[in-house]
């Protein structure tokens, strides 16, 4: 019979983890398994500076946790050396940073993950990677509407000064 304090220290790291999976804007699940340490921290180092948290958590008390917070679909994936990334911050950034990783590490591989309380599959996780980041996205945006705005302010000059030519052309006329 397991001892009333170590259960109490489970159901407390089970209820941190569902709130912070609930809390985060995106996260991903991956097999980091066969991952040689100095790439592990380099890795680490990264995410940790892109306000990712990354952890590696028993696979049991992750699927408590998937419970509590309606991510059951999560729970197919927790097998083997299964760590869990979330970002509070920035939806895209656990998913580029680890896709980015796993190209390089056949070893690792990305399982699952979720975005905005969504579930995404492994190819999923993947195709939100190659999202360009907010920051880029709202370039594309604003470079769109400008050149629609320089466009039509160039077709009212060409009107003007067809209009201005046009009558000093007559008035050199007369």
């Amino acid at each position: 019979m397991a001892n009333a304090n170590i259960l109490e220290q489970k159901k407390a790291l089970v209820a941190e983890l569902a709130e912070r999976m609930k809390n985060a804007q995106g996260g991903v699940i991956v097999n980091y398994q066969g991952i040689p340490v100095a790439d592990d921290t380099k890795l680490r180092s990264e995410l940790r500076a892109a306000g990712v948290e990354y952890t590696v958590v028993k696979n049991t008390l992750t699927s408590k946790a998937c419970d509590i917070i309606g991510f059951e679909g999560l729970k197919d994936q927790l097998t083997g050396m299964t760590a869990l990334a979330t970002c509070e911050s920035d939806p895209i950034a656990p998913a580029k940073i680890l896709a980015k990783y796993a190209k390089d590490h056949e070893n690792f591989v990305l399982k699952a993950g979720f975005v905005d309380g969504e579930l995404l599959d492994a190819n999923g996780v993947k195709e939100l990677a190659d999202t360009p980041s907010k920051e880029v996205l709202i370039g594309r945006l604003m470079g769109s509407l400008q050149s629609g705005l320089y466009g039509f302010a160039y077709a009212i000059q060409a009107i003007i000064d067809k209009a201005e030519g046009g009558e000093a052309t007559e008035a050199a006329a007369e």
